[in-house]
């Protein structure tokens, strides 16, 4: 799922194609899942999307809201990594125990029952309403979400990669974002940006939100 273009989602057999064209070619199949990573599942996008690559990035979430990174894959690929292997990694903050602490703290958080409904709820709520609010006002837009995870495009759509999503009104989304910002909602301050919802945000912040959108929309 690209979050640096605004919110795309591959299409259907795309993941699943780049796995076999990797497997037969001999190539490691790497997931950028820094954004996805126990945001729209537990398991991320390979849980989502069913395809489980060789490599894994993550970030963001693991960290609770502090500064972390991490990777892992297939156990011989990370035998490769010192000690064990020949590849030396490591950093200053490699291992922060604040950052593992807040990080643990919001892995527990998310395994309790019903964490991602309660995400995914919220997130369609706004998503939705935001895009109806849009088409509503009169203006050309699109997008979507899954779980905490969402994006809204001033386009007609639909967008599939950074080519369709710069075909985009930046000059609205600018004024979009001002507007809200005057309303006290701050957003993603790029249309190129995804946004995120988390287990803080209630309904009354998404019915907030929304009413601003509402005033907003009808004044750019």
């Amino acid at each position: 799922v690209v979050g640096n273009a605004g919110f795309i989602v591959p299409d259907a057999g795309f993941l699943e194609g780049l796995r076999e064209i990797t497997k037969d070619n001999g190539a490691l199949l790497v997931f950028d899942e820094v954004m996805t990573g126990f945001r729209i599942a537990y398991g991320g996008a390979q849980e989502k999307f069913g395809v489980t690559p060789d490599l894994t990035t993550l970030g963001k979430v693991i960290g609770g809201g502090l500064p972390v990174g991490a990777y892992g894959g297939r156990r011989d690929i990370m035998g490769m990594v010192a000690p064990a292997g020949p590849v030396y990694q490591a950093g200053t903050l490699s291992g922060n125990p604040l950052a593992m602490t807040a990080g643990i703290k919001t892995l527990e958080l998310l395994q309790k029952p019903g964490t991602y409904e309660q995400l995914d709820r919220i997130t369609k709520k706004l998503s939705e309403g935001l895009l109806k609010i849009a088409k509503e006002a009169g203006h050309a837009a699109c997008g979507g979400q899954i779980s905490g995870m969402f994006g809204l495009f001033f386009a007609a759509g639909p967008v599939h990669n950074y080519d369709d999503a710069k075909k985009s009104d930046l000059t609205k989304f600018g004024r979009f974002h001002r507007g809200m910002l005057e309303h006290g909602i701050y957003l993603a301050p790029s249309q190129f940006e995804a946004g995120f919802t988390s287990l803080a945000h209630t309904e009354e912040d998404v019915d907030r939100t929304l009413a601003a959108a509402r005033e907003v929309m009808a004044s750019i």
